[in-house]
């Protein structure tokens, strides 16, 4: 059973995204892997554009909810069931799917595995038995990023850069709080805690990793910051012009 399901991951995911790096290395003038892989970052983050277009505006809209969510946790504050209903009721009401952010991560996870698996064995030249017949075969994947960065090693400058480009990340789309009760409450306060600590977790996890993964975790998070900011200023756009 996992052999058979590890057979499918390998033919829907890994392979394509394997040879689609490979097809990108084999074009680039002087053979640069870290290019490669900033190039197929843009590939996968254009790809799923419109699910985090989709999973952002929810997310802003959750949001500006924010103070009527609280109303409805004070109102129903002994009643967690009530609670939950009355939440979902208001995310029926306005149009809003709280889930779209996890059903996008949910989505990511097997492309970010392969990935991982991309990175850890594409660069053994035994794995380039897997590219496809109408895509050029190199002789070996020079690892060495900028002429001077070994991709195949893990990478301290690397990991800290994804960490940092995280926290800016996650920064952008936590809500502050309205007032100082508020600031207070426990949801806010883990929120403060998650901000630091997930991107803490992502340097220690990256740092035994090739930098490879560092430095597609670090593109993606660029791209993503970008993408944020334009979404932010084309809401506040259309907002003044309301």
């Amino acid at each position: 059973m996992f052999t058979f399901l590890g057979n499918i991951f390998n033919v829907v995911l890994y392979y394509p995204l394997f040879n689609l790096l490979i097809a990108i290395y084999d074009y680039l003038p002087g053979h640069d892997f870290g290019l490669a892989i900033i190039i197929l970052t843009v590939i996968i983050r254009i790809i799923l554009y419109p699910l985090s277009v989709s999973a952002l505006h929810s997310q802003i809209a959750i949001q500006k909810l924010q103070p009527k969510i609280q109303e409805i946790q004070d109102a129903y504050k002994n009643d967690k069931e009530k609670q939950a209903k009355e939440t979902l009721e208001l995310y029926k009401k306005e149009k809003i799917n709280p889930f779209s952010g996890l059903f996008l991560v949910l989505l990511q996870l097997p492309i970010l595995i392969a990935l991982y698996k991309v990175f850890w064995n594409g660069l053994n030249v035994s794995e380039l038995s897997h590219v496809y017949s109408f895509i050029m075969k190199p002789e070996y994947i020079n690892s060495v990023f900028l002429g001077f960065i070994d991709l195949h090693n893990p990478n301290i400058l690397f990991a800290i850069a994804a960490g940092l480009v995280q926290f800016l990340q996650t920064k952008m789309l936590t809500p502050q709080p309205s007032n100082k009760k508020r600031s207070n409450d426990i949801s806010v306060m883990m929120q403060k805690q998650m901000l630091y600590l997930f991107p803490i977790i992502t340097i220690i996890i990256l740092l035994r990793l090739p930098s490879a993964l560092s430095l597609y975790w670090l593109a993606s998070g660029v791209f993503s910051i970008i993408q944020q900011h334009l979404i932010f200023k084309k809401i506040k756009t259309n907002e003044v012009l309301v």
